[in-house]
């Protein structure tokens, strides 16, 4: 402890509290990270409880008319073109680069969201069409084009890139240098898509009508309509999963040749 300083020393005896003054000093430490308070009478609570949902409503409304006023405004002047009802919930979505963006109707777009390109195509496109759904944390790369079809929903820290962002030789990722043009592919995510919490979709994927990804799935191969697929990589389970209910009925209803 010689080479420690006063401050490191006085906090390691705390952590270790072998003396009465020390364990005394850990005890009120916790009891001032972790304070706690005994049972309130119901008559107390019963108006407290007036306050506990006004406060909310509060954080609420404020965090409403910021988006209405501030963040949605500015978020519409850097997209290409934006359509009506888009919902915004929480932090303005992180745009870097020269990416064009165009949004649907009646789009739902989470907090923190980033989106991101680099210098290789002249307009990387970003499509994220009507009544598509994107969530908290979710990371999109776009070097050339990715496109988000309608209804698709992707929740929470999900990625998407259609590109490594560098190149497959050591040595030139050694130097800094760009991917090769051949390695940046499109992305497409197909209508009423469903991709769980976590995944990556990753260059040149193709993810059909309706699948389903797994949560924290790494795609890197396409995936068929229909079908249920998770892993890393990704691996499809099950087909014909959460087929629609009309698709059903009618290959029900078809008559036999």
């Amino acid at each position: 402890m010689q080479n420690l300083s006063f401050f490191d020393r006085l906090i390691l005896r705390v952590k270790r509290a072998q003396s009465p003054p020390f364990r005394l000093a850990k005890k009120a430490y916790k009891m001032l990270e972790y304070p706690v308070l005994p049972p309130l009478p119901r008559l107390l609570l019963r108006p407290l409880r007036f306050f506990y949902e006004l406060h909310f409503l509060v954080i609420t409304v404020f965090r409403s008319l910021i988006t209405v006023l501030y963040r949605n405004p500015l978020f519409q002047s850097r997209c290409a073109s934006f359509g009506r009802n888009v919902r915004m919930d929480g932090r303005m979505p992180y745009v870097s680069g020269h990416v064009q963006i165009h949004i649907g109707n009646d789009v739902a777009l989470g907090g923190n969201i980033g989106i991101s390109s680099a210098r290789l195509f002249d307009e990387p496109q970003l499509i994220i069409k009507d009544r598509a759904e994107i969530g908290w944390n979710a990371m999109i790369v776009v070097n050339r084009e990715v496109i988000i079809e309608e209804d698709v929903r992707i929740p929470i820290n999900c990625r998407i890139s259609d590109s490594d962002g560098h190149p497959r030789e050591a040595d030139r990722r050694a130097a800094n240098e760009p991917p090769d043009l051949k390695d940046i592919r499109p992305v497409r995510i197909c209508r009423n898509a469903w991709i769980g919490n976590g995944s990556q979709i990753m260059k040149g994927v193709t993810i059909g009508e309706g699948a389903v990804i797994g949560a924290n799935s790494v795609v890197i191969g396409n995936v068929p309509p229909y079908a249920l697929a998770m892993g890393n990589p990704a691996e499809i389970l099950i087909k014909n999963y959460g087929v629609p209910t009309t698709m059903k009925k009618n290959k029900t209803a078809a008559p036999a040749p």
